[in-house]
């Protein structure tokens, strides 16, 4: 979708919105949430682990991404199990991944070295 859709008029509080969004996205950590949750639901323990982060850290970016509407949180007992609640999210992590790997290995060819799938940008499954 092109911001400047002919048939789209974006308010100013829609531009607002549409920027809250991207900065939700704008902190690493978010990005390998969101890449743990591809796979699945988790809950704070586990998503603790896979991101070597302290609960604290990791609790204050899933409410921002809850809050957002990105992730969508199931409470369970004394336990809470994250999602991804707006897969749309996730086509736009691979689309800037993908861009940014087609500029890396341009960039490394010049050079004459490679860039292989496994050295991608954190998000990119590649």
């Amino acid at each position: 979708m092109s911001l400047k859709n002919a048939n789209i008029h974006l308010s100013d509080e829609a531009l607002e919105m549409i920027a809250a969004r991207f900065r939700c996205l704008g902190e690493p950590i978010r990005l390998k949430i969101l890449r743990a949750l591809e796979d699945g639901e988790a809950n704070v323990g586990h998503l603790v682990d896979l991101l070597h982060a302290t609960q604290a850290n990791v609790s204050k970016h899933l409410k921002v991404l809850v809050d957002a509407g990105i992730l969508a949180r199931r409470p369970q007992g004394t336990a809470a199990f994250y999602s991804i609640a707006d897969p749309v999210v996730l086509t736009l992590c691979r689309t800037v991944c993908d861009d940014l790997a087609e500029k890396l290995k341009a960039q490394a060819g010049v050079f004459g070295l490679t860039v292989s799938e496994g050295q991608m940008a954190p998000g990119s499954r590649g």
